[in-house]
């Protein structure tokens, strides 16, 4: 693609915040409805192109929480997490639907080993269900995302199978997750590069990725599979999240920034406001710690992507 000077136009990488959800799992960073709502506008401010705001279905306060921030947050896509059922994408549009731009993600897992010790489900039964809920999700907004959780560890001509039917269904992203940090760049990378050359209608979607740091390497993955073809990284503030964490959205957006001229690409975050939010969301984590908060909001559960 060029632009009207005929200069080569930099491909879009859209960063997709997730520091609220998965962020919130990570030790000493449950934030009360407040804290939230001041993360989100700062969010907003940097330029973030999407929040995903919380899991609406896992308690009253994390429903409460996310429809505030649709509610009031103007300058961005406003995500809520469902599991592939009805029940949890109907809880999850009731949150968002107030957003000025509303999203829906829904997920299953697509690895053997989930599916046979946590689903007790068959592999067509999973696949029915992922394309269930996507087209179930579509009933109330065109922008769904699907994530195949545990792919990294998924059979690839499964995994392949899967997200051809869920772009057919109606997904217009499609995220990547390295679920338990068990990805090395290079495989990563590679990943990524097959379900371009395999999956007919990929082209049809956003490819995202969304990678944990158990062993030190989310924010290397991602840039892998940005390399690859993915033009959605999920990723949060300082990294927080399940376990060891996530990709890093300061270093992902440096990355692209400073290494132009390998990436060829840009985002549309204000670097400026890095700096400034990294510490607002260290405040918050440094109150929560010290007892100097209120309550964070009751999560019956948590789960992730």
């Amino acid at each position: 693609m060029e632009s009207t000077d005929g200069r080569k136009a930099e491909e879009r990488v859209f960063i997709f915040d997730t520091t609220l959800r998965d962020g919130e799992q990570s030790p000493g960073a449950s934030m009360n409805p407040d804290e939230k709502l001041r993360i989100a506008r700062q969010l907003e401010k940097m330029g973030v192109d999407i929040i995903e705001a919380g899991f609406p279905v896992a308690s009253e306060g994390d429903f409460a929480s996310v429809r505030q921030i649709a509610r009031e947050i103007r300058g961005c896509q406003v995500a809520a997490l469902a599991r592939a059922n009805p029940a949890d994408i109907d809880r999850a549009w009731e949150a968002v639907a107030e957003a000025a731009s509303p999203r829906i993600h829904t997920f299953i897992s697509s690895s053997d080993i989930h599916l046979k010790y946590q689903l007790r489900k068959s592999r067509a039964e999973v696949l029915q269900e992922a394309c269930a809920a996507v087209s179930h999700a579509r009933c109330y907004t065109e922008n769904v995302e699907f994530s195949p959780m545990d792919a990294t560890r998924s059979d690839r001509d499964y995994l392949c199978e899967m997200v051809e039917a869920v772009i057919v269904a109606g997904a217009t992203t499609v995220n990547i997750p390295d679920t338990v940090g068990y990805a090395i760049p290079e495989e990563f990378g590679d990943l990524i590069a097959i379900l371009f050359r395999r999956v007919k209608n990929i082209r049809q979607a956003v490819i995202s990725v969304h990678c944990h740091d158990d062993l030190g390497l989310a924010t290397a993955n991602a840039l892998a599979a940005v390399q690859n073809g993915a033009r959605q990284v999920e990723c949060t503030i300082n990294g927080i999240g399940e376990r060891a964490g996530n990709s890093a959205m300061e270093e992902i957006v440096m990355a692209i920034k400073t290494r132009k001229d390998l990436f060829g690409l840009r985002t549309g975050i204000k670097t400026e406001y890095i700096h400034q939010t990294s510490r607002a969301s260290l405040s918050s984590r440094t109150r929560r710690l010290s007892g100097r908060t209120p309550s964070p909001t009751n999560r019956a559960f948590t789960r992730t992507a």
